[in-house]
């Protein structure tokens, strides 16, 4: 493997992040943080616990994973279209890189992004709600692999998009959608049984249960479930971008 292209990638993706810190870190941690004041402390004082968790500390699985889904897909997305819309995606095409390559360059600097902005989310969250975490190590599992396996769904939106409207048409007509929709702020044990049988067609709704047993030792779905999606969406999204490049759909004229 070449290493020294695969550094290059991942540091030059990063230090544009920091470039645009404004935007890329402190923005979405703010926005967040919002929610926590809104409907953490205003709203969940007057909510009851929801299995024995208060409300304000049960949404933080779901506000730290409705971010990390959206900035992983927004990061990895524009990390590759950007190299297209002005031409330079066609300098690493021709250099001894391999796709592969490419991928871990692009989707590592990217799921990095996430990682931080849901941990520094994680660490805000502190100041708002009594918290505690019941298996910090999964936590730090499914956070990683929830952000490299969106990421990769980026690097797809990103490769397959014509313009910047399409960039950003899934993650604000799809994405946002299904995590609100995906018990992000409320257990789906409190739908009606129909409304429960039609959310679990909801892929999100593993992912935010999952992250949320790690939390609270509790979950809507088992943990097995939750653990086999993700692999399922990384599995499908690697298969995807493999065919992308093998076809050179959208990167080569």
């Amino acid at each position: 493997m070449n290493l020294h292209a695969v550094k290059a990638i991942y540091f030059f993706e990063m230090a544009r992040t920091f470039r645009t810190l404004l935007q890329s870190i402190i923005s979405p941690v703010i926005s967040t943080a919002l929610y926590f004041i809104v409907f953490g402390s205003a709203i969940g004082s007057r909510m009851v616990a929801i299995d024995g968790v208060s409300y304000g500390a049960f949404i933080v699985p779901g506000l730290i994973m409705l971010t990390v889904l959206m900035q992983s897909v927004t990061n990895a997305s524009f990390g590759i279209y950007f190299p297209k819309f002005i031409g330079t995606i066609y300098e690493p095409l021709s250099a001894p890189v391999s796709y592969f390559e490419m991928l871990i360059g692009y989707v590592g600097a990217a799921a990095t992004k996430s990682m931080i902005i849901g941990l520094i989310i994680l660490a805000t969250s502190f100041l708002f709600v009594p918290l505690q975490i019941a298996h910090p190590v999964w936590m730090v599992g499914f956070l990683a692999l929830t952000c490299v396996s969106f990421s990769l769904l980026g690097f797809i939106i990103g490769i397959c998009a014509r313009n910047f409207e399409q960039l950003n048409l899934v993650p604000a007509l799809i994405i946002t959608p299904l995590v609100f929709l995906g018990g992000s702020f409320y257990s789906i044990s409190m739908l009606p049984p129909f409304w429960q049988t039609a959310t679990l067609f909801n892929p999100v709704v593993y992912l935010v249960s999952g992250f949320r047993w790690a939390f609270f030792d509790t979950a809507d779905v088992a943990v097995t479930y939750s653990l086999l999606a993700i692999a399922l969406f990384s599995l499908i999204f690697v298969v995807v971008i493999a065919l992308i490049f093998k076809t050179g759909y959208r990167l080569k004229p």
